[in-house]
C-alpha cells in the first residue's frame, strides 16, 4: 500500500547513519521484550509474517512516523492482538488482563525458542510452473497501487530494469497478508540504474537491486 511505511527512495529524510559494527541489537530493554513478544505471537498461529508486516505498514501515517522501529512493531502487536480478542483497548490502556484469556492452538514454550529460531520459517515453495524471465531479461515494474500489502517499493513502479536473480518460486505476501493463501509465485532480483529511477541528475554510478515477484514485472520488448 501507498504508506507511510513504503518512503524507500524519498527525499528530506536524510541519510541512513549506521552506528557501527559495534551497535547493539537493542538500545533498551523494552526493544528486546517487544522482539520476544513478537515472535511468541506469531508462533501462536493467529497470523503469518505477511499479516504482521501489513499492520505495522498500515498504522495512520501520523503514528508511523512518530514512534521509533520497535515502537512500530509494539503498535502492529497490539492491532493484531486486538483484531483477533485477544486483548482489549482497555487492557493496552491499563497494561493488565481484565478477562480471562483467550485459548491459543499453539504456544511457544521457553524451551523451544532456541529450536524454533534456528529453524526460521522459510518462504520457498515447490511450483510446476516454468519461470516466465530468466537472468539478462528486461523487465519493467508494473505501475500498481493496492490497497493492502505489497512487496513492490513505489519508487521502482513503472521504471525498467534487468533481471539479476532468479531465486525460485516464494511464498507470495500479497496474497498470504489477506489470508488468501500462499499462492507461490517465482521471484527475481532485478537492478534498476539510478538514473532511470531518479533521472539524468542521478549518479550515473548507482544501481540499486530489488527482489520483485513475477506478477509485479512484465516484459520490455
Amino acid at each position: 500500500m501507498n504508506g507511510a511505511a513504503d518512503m524507500g527512495g524519498m527525499m528530506g529524510f536524510g541519510p541512513v547513519c549506521p552506528e557501527g559494527e559495534d551497535e547493539p541489537k537493542f538500545h533498551a530493554e523494552w526493544e528486546r521484550r517487544v522482539f520476544a513478544l513478537t515472535l511468541a505471537m506469531g508462533a501462536t498461529g493467529q497470523w503469518n509474517l505477511d499479516m504482521s508486516r501489513s499492520a505495522r505498514e498500515s498504522l495512520p501515517p501520523p503514528e508511523y512516523l512518530s514512534k521509533s522501529y520497535y515502537g512500530i512493531w509494539l503498535a502492529g502487536l497490539e492491532k493484531l492482538m486486538t483484531e483477533r480478542g485477544l486483548v482489549t483497548p482497555e487492557e493496552i490502556e491499563t497494561g493488565r488482563s481484565l478477562q480471562p484469556p483467550k485459548p491459543l492452538p499453539r504456544i511457544l514454550n521457553v524451551d523451544a525458542v532456541a529450536t524454533v529460531l534456528a529453524k526460521g520459517g522459510p518462504t520457498e515453495r515447490e511450483t510446476n510452473t516454468a519461470a516466465r524471465f530468466k537472468v539478462g531479461d528486461r523487465v519493467r515494474a508494473k505501475n500498481m497501487h493496492p490497497t493492502s500489502h505489497t512487496r513492490l517499493p513505489r519508487y521502482v513502479r513503472g521504471h525498467e530494469g534487468v533481471i539479476e536473480l532468479v531465486h525460485g518460486a516464494h511464498v507470495f505476501p500479497d496474497s498470504n497478508a489477506l489470508g488468501q493463501g500462499e499462492q507461490p509465485q517465482w521471484l527475481y532480483t532485478v537492478r534498476f540504474k539510478g538514473t532511470e529511477l531518479w533521472g539524468e541528475a542521478a549518479d550515473p554510478t548507482l544501481s540499486v537491486s530489488v527482489d520483485a515477484w513475477e506478477s509485479y514485472l512484465e516484459p520490455v520488448a
